[in-house]
């Protein structure tokens, strides 16, 4: 079973957290496409491990290989092949962890799917390690995306109980945008980054961890893109952005909030705009019926706490079938939030042009 997404711009995942390597297969790009190396390695940064206090000791290089698809840093037509090097793997951490499964990591259902032959180490194939590829993929279609003028933008809207500012959903500013990708922690007032950081590094000391929401902004869609029903763009980002470890729900537009609302408030009434048709407010987050309408499309991803912390815990010995202490060993980051988000908005960029290619076809 490969694990696949994507029809027009298809990629293909490989690999585990603790294998020789890991690596991506992408299908769909034209020949004559000049790889955008720095951009690729850009977002490598932001998402890698080691590099600040708030993440995992785990530090990766992240050094990337193309190893087909491409002749002298422009593709050819064939498939593009990317692979990375696991170097700074620690696998003696995980030995116990075979008969122990850890609480709310895949271990359990996994020994169960592959009957006891997964591999345990560092969490396989189910690793957030393994979003790394996602990132490469990402930035090839997020660089195919701004040649079409469409960007894509995120900022963690709250760790725990800190908030980040609100802001106008429905009259956004790029310019707002531009500094975020700088950021160790993507937000967009200076206090509450510092007290977002705070919150980390408390849940650091009590050896625990601590989840929170990331917000997506997709800027300068054509209208009319996507399919009703199934291939929603809803349904099409969703299925992405599930794929990426650690996430617990999603909601576009007004979400939730709009269970609260009446359809005379909720409903968004179009005007021309210097003759494009827009939207005086956007709680349709950017999408109806399924499609594209031009407005900005704006979803929010809840991100569960780390599973992996360092509080004794209770588990099972599936040899003995008795129930037993666990104390989990090994690097692991106080918060996956920071990180996660550069892989939603990577994953994001997949789909979108997925997606956009479907409608030019």
């Amino acid at each position: 079973m490969s694990y696949s997404f994507g029809k027009n711009f298809k990629v293909t995942l490989f690999g585990q957290s603790h294998s020789k390597g890991i690596g991506i297969l992408i299908e769909g790009i034209s020949a004559g496409y000049k790889i955008n190396r720095d951009l690729i390695a850009k977002n490598l940064d932001r998402r890698r491990p080691g590099k600040n206090k708030f993440s995992t000791a785990r530090c990766e290089l992240d050094d990337f290989q193309i190893i087909s698809g491409e002749v002298d840093g422009i593709t050819c037509g064939a498939p593009l092949a990317f692979v990375i090097e696991n170097k700074d793997q620690r696998s003696s951490d995980y030995e116990n962890l075979k008969d122990n499964p850890r609480p709310s990591h895949a271990d359990y259902p996994a020994y169960v799917k592959y009957g006891g032959f997964n591999d345990i180490r560092g969490g396989g194939q189910f690793s957030g390690r393994m979003t790394a590829p996602i990132v490469i993929a990402g930035s090839i279609a997020e660089d195919l995306l701004l040649n079409r003028g469409i960007k894509i933008f995120s900022r963690i809207k709250s760790i725990g109980s800190i908030k980040d500012v609100e802001i106008n959903l429905n009259n956004i500013d790029e310019e707002v945008f531009y500094d975020l990708k700088n950021q160790e922690i993507p937000v967009f007032d200076e206090h509450t980054r510092e007290k977002m950081g705070s919150e980390i590094l408390k849940a650091k000391e009590r050896e625990d961890s601590i989840g929170g929401i990331v917000e997506t902004f997709i800027l300068n869609m054509p209208a009319g893109i996507g399919e009703p029903f199934f291939d929603s763009v809803e349904s099409v980002i969703s299925h992405a952005v599930f794929s990426i470890p650690g996430v617990k729900g999603i909601e576009f537009g007004s979400g939730f909030e709009a269970a609260k609302m009446t359809g005379s408030s909720h409903n968004d009434e179009y005007y021309y705009d210097d003759g494009k048709v827009k939207t005086k407010t956007n709680n349709h987050g950017g999408v109806i019926g399924g499609l594209t309408t031009s407005m900005p499309i704006i979803f929010r991803t809840a991100i569960k706490p780390t599973s992996s912390i360092g509080k004794t815990q209770y588990t099972i010995s599936l040899k003995n079938k008795t129930r037993e202490k666990l104390n989990i060993h090994g690097r692991h980051d106080p918060s996956i939030v920071p990180r996660a988000l550069v892989a939603i908005e990577m994953i994001s960029a997949i789909a979108i042009l997925d997606l956009v290619m479907e409608g030019e076809r």
